[in-house]
């Protein structure tokens, strides 16, 4: 009987590691074109997000999902020192910097000029949300060891921003995370006013506070967005998946599409929103022909389960090995996704 749960618990921790990272996947992909466009003109050219709309039908990932599996990397390879992760970390970002990744965050880009020149503190006193975007998997994978979960997405945060406000934003994901992997909380609403114990950063809190409030309260999206902000700020995008999270949490994919449908920095918000979503629900609960739709390259679908699965192998004491990809075929979807990145920036130009 006790094999018997250990297994159940392995497989159960495995499937939510996995939604984390497909969560954040199908949220990337699916709010990628959409980045920093209104509502209206969201509304207006695209309608409700239910397929992709980047490249034809198929989806693709951006740095919110690589830098993502980047960190799952590194807790592969350094489950038990916070330091020597983010040391990790900090080479894996150099590695994917000069593999030229597109949408790149100013604060993320500053970050891997100085750890690419050798400097140990890399990080910037940027409050952009690029520490909040990948910190959903250090909270699930540490789901049942609080201080690790806080020691390691603090850690890793600063390898590219040290400001309080983005530090306190990406514990905060993470803390969120590992209450909706832990199957503790028994409502997406509960377990983002639990996470709040992890918040010191008094802006960030008191936003949180108001989008819980508006959740709990039956807001519009409108309402939210307008009160809380969608910009790429972590005061304005952490609330704001906290507010769609504990609103919508209950269906992963009116979440994220809610996510989207409010503008603003469309790709981290639904990413974050959609790897709470995979925490709490599991991998088996995501829209299976979205999944299905992202590109099974570098950093896809098969890259990421491997990804979890190996996770789940260390959480449980045993050694597993990094899973491979191609680091030169990541270069050249990068290399030839450009022309269609700038095409789509272009297009934005264009009155409707």
């Amino acid at each position: 009987m006790n094999d018997s749960r250990t297994e159940e618990r392995e497989i159960d921790l495995e499937v939510r590691l996995a939604g984390v990272l497909l969560g954040t996947a199908l949220g990337d992909a699916l709010g990628i074109p959409m980045e920093g466009m209104t509502p209206r003109a969201i509304a207006r050219r695209f309608g409700r997000p239910d397929r992709f709309h980047l490249f034809g039908r198929r989806g693709f990932v951006s740095d919110d999902t690589e830098q993502s599996a980047l960190v799952a990397q590194s807790l592969i390879l350094h489950s038990a020192d916070a330091e020597a992760c983010a040391a990790s970390f900090r080479k894996s970002l150099v590695g994917w910097f000069f593999r030229l990744p597109w949408g790149i965050g100013l604060g993320t880009l500053r970050s891997c000029l100085r750890a690419a020149a050798g400097l140990k503190n890399s990080g910037v006193p940027s409050a952009g949300n690029g520490a909040a975007m990948r910190s959903a998997i250090t909270g699930a994978f540490f789901a049942d060891d609080l201080a690790s979960r806080r020691e390691f997405a603090a850690a890793i945060a600063r390898v590219t921003h040290t400001h309080e406000l983005a530090v306190s934003g990406a514990v905060y994901v993470a803390e969120v995370a590992a209450l909706a992997a832990s199957g503790s909380c028994p409502s997406p609403y509960e377990c983002g006013k639990l996470a709040l114990d992890c918040v010191h950063a008094d802006p960030l809190r008191q936003s949180i506070e108001t989008a819980l409030k508006l959740a709990n309260d039956g807001g519009h999206v409108e309402t939210a967005a307008l009160q809380l902000k969608t910009s790429g700020y972590v005061l304005h995008t952490v609330p704001f998946a906290a507010f769609c999270f504990a609103r919508f949490g209950s269906d992963p994919l009116e979440a994220i599409q809610e996510a989207i449908m409010a503008g603003g920095d469309t790709d981290t918000t639904a990413a974050i929103v959609a790897a709470w979503c995979g925490a709490s629900h599991g991998a088996e609960k995501l829209p299976a022909s979205l999944v299905s739709g992202i590109h099974d390259g570098p950093f896809g679908p098969s890259h990421l389960r491997a990804l979890a699965h190996s996770l789940a192998l260390v959480s449980q004491g045993q050694k597993s090995q990094v899973p491979r990809f191609s680091r030169i075929m990541a270069m050249v979807r990068n290399i030839g996704l450009y022309p269609v990145i700038l095409a789509h920036g272009f297009r934005r130009l264009v009155p409707l």
